[in-house]
């Protein structure tokens, strides 16, 4: 092929295909599109340009993007990643791995994906993980369609308001498609009220209930009781956790929980537009059989030595589609592998040490923007690293003024209140600076 060496088909292959289909050119391949609408003239692309002039206009680009300093959480935290994290993850035994549907060629994936769910067991005090999920919001959702799933004939599933504002619209998709009756939990002074969650349980019909570990207000929940009374009328309860949390709050598994869920972004994964992040999901040892997505097992192959395969493959691409537990058909493995070697790189006392950091930092935070007289105290309850307050002055300008300053924060909630949030990477410095812009506010 000369100059296109690279390239699969010679013209000698393309011929020959061509003359099998009875064709004699790759046009009379689109002889039904009218040709009204085949583009006949020059395309408008920019003149070629050399390695160096190429990486000069992306330098350009990236020159125009405003780089912040980010004090706003709602479910995603700039958290530090250590730099042999996307070192490793971007090697290309990793990146291009796919579904290790083989496990005599794929040991090196199925292997990573148990370690996940070794260290997500045991962060979140459960039995068993799944192999990911989407999102967090996505394995929200999963979990409320498990609950179901796991009490069979009932209808219902409550729902904490203090959850993430998009992880209620997603559950409420789910459930709006899927024929799911759901019930909320009202709010008491910032957190989510036993008082009301007994008053719903008393109807009946309950199958699960979706609580917050740390909550829409930042604020930790106490959660005594909760597992006590759903347990009693036969329900399922479910935790919707941040697992960078899990290693200073009491976990899923202590509070006697069955299943938890949430985002692992908070496990250092960079903040990049949205995305990609990676869900999680664990529970109970009973209610495996339920848990959507894949799991993977420890065995021993032929000769006794430890191995790995996927193992209680409940989807619908194995099983018959009416006994599947979900249509949930890919897995993040890549960013469950991210989150991986930043939890064994961290360990238990680098988690510990990032909460503390992030705590002092969003205690400090707070009590200077109190003494600006430009907000009010909403609670008074416990907050780990992101907190809101009521601002005396128009959001939006103070927001605007933060934004001059090179500061991401005062995210507005429904309720008008503003929320910030503080971790391990903003210094006292960065903090002092957003204190300054707020006074001149």
């Amino acid at each position: 092929m000369g100059t296109f060496s690279y390239f699969p088909h010679t013209e000698e292959d393309i011929s020959s295909m061509l003359e099998r289909i009875g064709v004699s050119s790759l046009d009379d391949l689109y002889s039904d599109v009218p040709p009204e609408f085949i583009h006949k003239a020059d395309y408008d692309l920019p003149d070629a340009m050399s390695e160096q002039e190429v990486r000069d206009f992306f330098a350009s680009l990236d020159k125009k993007d405003i780089k912040l300093k980010v004090f706003a959480g709602a479910g995603a935290y700039d958290h530090y990643t250590p730099a042999v994290v996307p070192y490793l993850t971007s090697r290309s035994e990793f990146s291009t791995a796919y579904t290790p549907y083989q496990a005599e060629i794929s040991q090196g994936t199925l292997r990573y994906i148990f370690e996940y769910q070794t260290m997500m067991c045991r962060l979140t005090g459960m039995d068993v993980s799944n192999a990911s999920l989407y999102d967090g919001p996505t394995a929200a959702a999963e979990a409320m369609k498990m609950s179901l799933a796991c009490t069979k004939k009932k209808t219902r599933v409550l729902v904490s308001e203090t959850l993430l504002p998009n992880v209620l619209k997603t559950i409420r998709t789910y459930a709006k498609f899927h024929e799911v009756e759901l019930g909320a939990i009202p709010a008491e002074d910032g957190q989510t009220s036993l008082g009301a969650l007994k008053a719903e349980l008393a109807k009946g019909d309950v199958a699960g209930v979706v609580v917050p570990a740390v909550n829409r207000y930042g604020i930790i929940e106490d959660l005594t009781g909760f597992a006590e009374a759903v347990h009693e009328e036969k329900g399922i309860v479910i935790e919707y956790c941040d697992p960078s949390a899990l290693a200073v709050v009491k976990t899923p598994g202590e509070w006697g929980f069955d299943i938890a869920v949430g985002d692992g972004q908070s496990l250092g994964i960079p903040l990049n537009f949205g995305g990609p992040y990676v869900g999680f999901m664990t529970c109970r040892s009973e209610y495996v059989r339920k848990m959507p997505g894949r799991i993977v097992g420890e065995t021993v192959d032929g000769e006794g030595r430890r191995c790995y395969c996927l193992t209680l493959q409940a989807r619908e691409q194995h099983i018959r589609r009416e006994k599947a537990t979900s249509n949930i058909c890919s897995n993040e493995s890549l960013m469950a592998l991210y989150v991986t070697i930043y939890m064994a790189v961290m360990g238990p006392e680098g988690l510990r040490e990032v909460n503390n950091l992030s705590y002092g930092g969003a205690h400090y935070l707070h009590d200077e923007l109190l003494k600006t007289g430009k907000f009010e105290e909403v609670f008074t309850r416990p907050f780990l690293k992101e907190f809101v307050l009521k601002p005396l002055i128009p959001a939006e300008k103070l927001q605007s003024k933060l934004l001059d300053a090179g500061i991401f924060g005062a995210l507005q909630t429904e309720e008008g209140y503003v929320s910030f949030a503080v971790t391990e990477k903003r210094s006292k410095a960065d903090i002092d600076e957003l204190v300054k812009a707020v006074k001149e506010a």
